[in-house]
């Protein structure tokens, strides 16, 4: 018989771990029986047709008091549903997912004896999917203790890991990529779907939420220099957020005409496709999966040299360039130090930091040579994140 695997995540709507989820499922159903649960279905932005998706119906609360409330409320429902399924493998994603993973395995959720058996055959896995995660140890070491496995996304994760908790359970998992799909997906273009700057031939994209943690800023002052010279050049950032105070910035710094924040999309490859070359300048990252899927597009990379991930794609000895503050030239795309994590939204102040990112995306719309270089080094690296390589990993695990 299949085993069952249990997949447990806050939401559907938006996210890195959040697609990494509903992409395992589809990756493990001709192996195993998989299941989803999720917290509330509230805009659910994935395809999930023909997955078995599971809603508790317990949604996020306010108050410190209602979120411990409602961890121990949704553990128990977790808990049972484990028992009703016979599930054999609980893989949470991210730590809200963890916590309730975890303590739906412990002895208060369990309601006798043999309950207390059948949930002691559920291994749990907690993912370990940011490097924003590393901030909060006592979740970690909690994870750490009471998880059959934890599973890290980024080898620097799993190092720190093992070296602060002295955690031996913990391995790296890199996160699985469709790359047909993806370049399928990438011509797939609805009918009323209006994408920005169509037929540009200088368009330089991102992708996120409106977050700090994406520096997002730096991107529209560096942009703002870039098109000084290159009038036709355009900058789109899809993601989700009203990004209201981005779109001022623009304005102040005279590029709101060349800028556009379509929001989040159910496809965001059309607009990926769209990019001469994509921008990451995030403070921090636990494994950009949008690096890849551009490098799949063969679309160069520039990215800042943040933990965690941009060097582990980049380039071929990671351990060589991870964390080195300066200009990079890597093995499969440009490699820039992390800029002010303080957000400054003065149009008037432009650093030196911006003025160099800016050097670097004209270097790639200038030079012919160097843009076919990380265009072709793009392809070749993407090439070895596949799915395929991702379920081997996971039926290894599964086994032992």
């Amino acid at each position: 018989m299949k085993k069952k695997i249990m997949l447990i995540v806050p939401m559907l709507h938006q996210g890195g771990f959040e697609r990494v989820c509903v992409a395992t499922a589809r990756l493990l159903e001709p192996y195993y029986e998989v299941y989803i649960v999720i917290f509330s279905a509230m805009d659910i932005a994935y395809d999930i047709r023909g997955l078995h998706v599971i809603d508790i119906h317990m949604k996020s609360v306010e108050g410190k008091a209602g979120k411990i409330l409602n961890v121990f409320r949704r553990a128990k429902r977790v808990a049972a549903l484990k028992r009703e399924y016979g599930i054999d493998i609980a893989y949470s994603f991210g730590p809200t997912a963890n916590l309730v993973n975890v303590f739906s395995g412990m002895r208060p959720f369990q309601k006798g004896e043999a309950e207390r058996e059948s949930s002691e055959r559920t291994k749990i896995w907690c993912g370990v999917r940011s490097y924003m995660d590393m901030g909060n140890p006592g979740l970690l070491r909690l994870f750490c203790r009471f998880s059959d496995r934890v599973v890290s996304c980024s080898r620097l994760i799993q190092r720190e890991l093992e070296a602060r908790f002295s955690c031996r359970k913990v391995c790296t998992l890199y996160n699985p990529f469709d790359l047909e799909a993806i370049r399928r997906q990438s011509k797939e273009i609805g009918e009323k779907e209006r994408i920005p700057f169509s037929g540009c031939g200088r368009v330089i994209v991102s992708m996120g939420r409106q977050d700090d943690v994406k520096g997002f800023w730096h991107l529209l002052k560096s942009f703002s220099l870039l098109h000084r010279k290159y009038g036709d050049a355009r900058l789109l950032i899809v993601g989700e957020g009203d990004f209201r105070e981005y779109w001022t910035l623009a304005d102040e710094l005279g590029i709101s005409d060349a800028v556009s924040f379509p929001g989040v999309k159910k496809n965001p490859f059309p607009y990926l496709a769209l990019g001469r070359m994509y921008v990451m300048t995030s403070v921090n990252e636990g494994f950009p999966n949008v690096l890849v899927e551009a490098m799949a597009l063969g679309i160069p990379v520039i990215s800042t040299n943040c933990m965690t991930g941009p060097a582990e794609i980049l380039a071929e000895d990671f351990d060589t360039v991870s964390g080195r503050q300066e200009y990079l030239a890597a093995d499969y795309g440009i490699l820039i130090p992390v800029m002010e994590k303080k957000k400054n939204l003065d149009a008037s102040v432009i650093t030196e930091e911006e003025k160099k990112l800016a050097e670097q995306m004209e270097r790639l719309l200038s030079d012919e040579a160097l843009y076919e270089k990380y265009s072709r080094a793009a392809v070749t690296r993407a090439a070895q994140f596949s799915g395929e390589a991702y379920v081997k990993r996971i039926r290894e695990m599964a086994e032992e």
